[in-house]
């Protein structure tokens, strides 16, 4: 593979408003770019309109539907990734219907990528929707790492600056996390490469 650094999008998957995602999405960032394996990009669905109604024909058989014009540097940027991030909250045992619409106008982007997850809430710290998720990408066949990054009780776990006060396990679950992803993107996008090649 070519010694190029991997691209790494993380996605923040909820839009509500008073919504805490952009606060725990600068965090994994800053310990992604810590990492130092990635280039970084921070993907926010809030800046995109992603109509919730999808295309009369599956994109299995239609990758590249008509998309709202907002979308193409969301799907763009996508596509450019080797690895992705999910950051979600639990809505209702579940992750947010934004993220879902933003994940079923998509298909060719998601295919042989390498994804990993980072969820908050109250009790599950966003397990519910990992776990969902999980299924999800594995139908996209995309990768979804072991590790993840779980917050629960968010709302006690950072400052005002939006800094973790106690951060030493969390950091320590994004290097694991992003050891793997790193392992894992760098075998994919090797293979990615060769097959382009032959």
């Amino acid at each position: 593979m070519s010694s190029r650094t991997l691209r790494l999008a993380v996605i923040i998957g909820s839009v509500r408003e008073g919504r805490f995602g952009p606060t725990v999405a600068s965090w994994f960032a800053g310990e992604a770019r810590k990492h130092g394996g990635f280039e970084v990009d921070v993907i926010d669905l809030a800046d995109y309109t992603v109509p919730v109604p999808l295309p009369a024909v599956p994109l299995l058989m239609e990758p590249n539907p008509e998309r709202h014009e907002s979308m193409g540097d969301l799907t763009r940027r996508v596509a450019a990734a080797d690895a992705v991030v999910i950051v979600t909250p639990d809505i209702n045992r579940s992750y947010p219907a934004s993220l879902k619409s933003a994940i079923d106008w998509h298909w060719d982007e998601w295919d042989r990528k390498v994804v990993g997850f980072v969820g908050y809430s109250g009790k599950s710290g966003g397990m519910f929707a990992i776990e969902h998720l999980r299924q999800i990408f594995a139908e996209m066949n995309a990768h979804a790492v072991r590790d993840y990054v779980s917050l629960p009780k968010y709302y006690q776990l950072f400052g005002a600056d939006g800094t973790l006060l106690e951060p030493a396990d969390f950091e320590y679950a994004a290097k694991s996390m992003l050891d793997q992803m790193h392992w894992w993107a760098r075998a994919v996008a090797g293979a990615r490469e060769l097959s382009a090649s032959a």
